[in-house]
């Protein structure tokens, strides 16, 4: 079983630099995290996958938050581990509008804290409703990110990291949307 205490002790937390990145999009160019905070405040959210239905639901919630986001001046990003062109087809089959990292061997996802390397009892789960976690990152390592949502300012301060061991909880697009109204002028 996971343990929250140890968890979330080492989850990125307000107030510490966001570690940069260098990763490929769903189209694959690579994209920098010094590119996306260019235009102002980011929204980076890490997914399991393309098959957790929870996390394709909060992916086409934020795709309807997306112009709320945008006319606040934010941009957003979402990170898997999945390789393979699997986040350009997850892109395109939910009609996903904001970029779509592959974080390939969950680099970013290390260093923003939210890498578990789950039970043998959850992996023998997923691998028999057919999802073969190695294949679909590239790499026999069988880590996945929880569920985590960060605001990071135009500064590359966090602003504000939501995070829950239960996959099936998420923040809410509102309460992104209006933490990012929160941050002072200039993000």
């Amino acid at each position: 079983m996971l343990d929250r205490a140890e968890i979330t002790a080492h989850v990125l937390a307000p107030g510490a630099p966001m570690p940069g990145f260098l990763l490929p999009n769903a189209e694959g160019r690579l994209l920098s995290s010094d590119e996306l905070l260019q235009s102002g405040p980011l929204v980076v959210v890490f997914f399991r996958g393309d098959w957790c239905p929870f996390c394709m639901l909060m992916l086409s919630a934020l795709e309807a938050a997306l112009p709320e986001l945008h006319a606040a001046g934010a941009a957003l990003v979402a990170m898997t581990p999945d390789t393979g062109g699997r986040a350009l087809r997850a892109k395109r089959a939910h009609g996903l509008h904001y970029e779509v990292l592959s974080d390939v061997d969950n680099q970013a996802a290390m260093q923003f804290g939210v890498v578990v390397n789950p039970p043998e009892s959850y992996r023998a789960l997923l691998a028999g409703a057919g999802i073969d976690l190695a294949e679909r990152h590239g790499n026999p390592g069988g880590f996945i990110p929880l569920p985590a949502t960060f605001l990071v300012g135009r500064d590359g301060i966090v602003r504000s990291a939501w995070i829950d061991l239960d996959v099936t909880r998420r923040v809410e697009p509102a309460a992104i949307l209006d933490a990012v109204r929160r941050l002072p002028a200039g993000g």
